[in-house]
């Protein structure tokens, strides 16, 4: 697990990707044959074919897509008061905001503080006052600093994520940002364990997901995948007030198989292969259907003529969250899909 912590503990909000991306090519650097970053900011990883035997057959491109952006903020107002205001770059719940730890990314170091919103404490709201859920842009943050430090050190369009640990509780890892360090983590780790393999590999590591799977598509174009294959994570939803049938997955039943989102309907072929390996390779899986949301699989998939693409994810219960929380099960299972599958394809 100390890859994952690295990757979840690192700190690289859409459009700041800079760290994990440094993160993740130290990486990866022994592990294919070609490494660059794009203009818009995504790593991508050629792995060319290691074939067991020779063959004139042309090999198929294969293309794994994970974003390495976390949701968080960007600063958007430092006040004389020495408070910063934020904008948010990825979708908040807004009753999980209150009085937590955060991280103020400078060009000179990084700044912990307590994010809260405006208003009056409990001891001496009103009732109408308590029952309020404030918007995004009533929270601020405050740095414990005089207004002349802050104004010194932060800058409008400085990183600011949420603070929390990496934890190992029973059969879990909760952190902040599984979503989506797990399939970054995913496809590290497939690539540590391949062997051969007939396929030529472009892994791909993306920006800006979080705020419309901006990085995907031009990383698409530049692979010119055969075959696509979206590494991300969804909801687990086995907790209570939600109703059995809006569950998503199950937690501890293997990677889900996403059948579909609102972005992308999934290769039904490509998905029944993938069931048929798992199968043979006694790997657990699942499979999930998402109401909402998407994922990089969308972009990959509508790209130049079109690409038959199938979406891996990682169960993932109080999502978008610091407490997000993936059962070992469905950790392990992951990345061992992925490389048994590259091994064949």
């Amino acid at each position: 697990m100390n890859l994952l912590k690295k990757l979840a503990t690192t700190p690289s909000v859409p459009g700041r990707e800079d760290r994990i991306r440094e993160v993740i090519k130290r990486e990866i650097k022994s592990l294919v044959d070609e490494v660059r970053v794009d203009a818009m900011g995504n790593l991508i990883g050629v792995r060319r074919p290691r074939p067991a035997r020779k063959t004139t057959k042309k090999a198929l491109k294969v293309m794994m897509a994970a974003h390495m952006d976390q949701i968080g903020f960007l600063v958007s107002h430092v006040g004389d008061d020495g408070t910063l205001r934020v904008n948010p770059v990825g979708g908040f719940d807004t009753r999980n905001l209150f009085a937590r730890n955060v991280k103020v990314c400078t060009g000179t170091g990084d700044l912990p503080g307590v994010m809260n919103p405006g208003g009056k404490p409990i001891h001496i709201a009103s009732p109408e006052d308590r029952k309020k859920v404030p918007e995004v842009n009533e929270f601020f943050i405050d740095l414990g600093m005089s207004p002349a430090a802050v104004k010194r050190k932060v800058k409008i369009g400085d990183m600011v994520v949420l603070d929390a640990p990496f934890q190992i509780l029973g059969d879990a890892v909760v952190s902040q940002c599984l979503d989506n360090r797990v399939g970054c983590w995913a496809q590290i780790r497939a690539l540590q364990k391949l062997k051969k393999h007939d396929c030529e590999i472009h892994a791909v590591w993306t920006v800006q997901e979080e705020v419309g799977l901006r990085g995907a598509q031009p990383a698409a174009y530049s692979c010119e995948p055969d075959i696509g294959l979206s590494c991300d994570t969804t909801l687990c939803c086995e907790t209570p007030g939600v109703p059995t049938e809006m569950r998503v997955t199950e937690f501890g039943k293997g990677v889900c198989l996403k059948i579909m989102d609102s972005s992308t309907i999934a290769d039904i072929k490509l998905v029944e292969t993938l069931e048929k390996i798992a199968k043979r390779k006694r790997i657990p899986t699942q499979r999930g259907v998402l109401p909402r949301g998407g994922q990089d699989g969308a972009m990959i998939q509508r790209s130049r003529g079109g690409v038959r693409t199938a979406v891996f994810a990682c169960p993932v219960k109080y999502i978008h969250t610091v407490t997000e929380m993936s059962h070992k099960v469905d950790l392990e299972s992951y990345p061992k899909l992925l490389t048994a599958y590259l091994e064949q394809v």
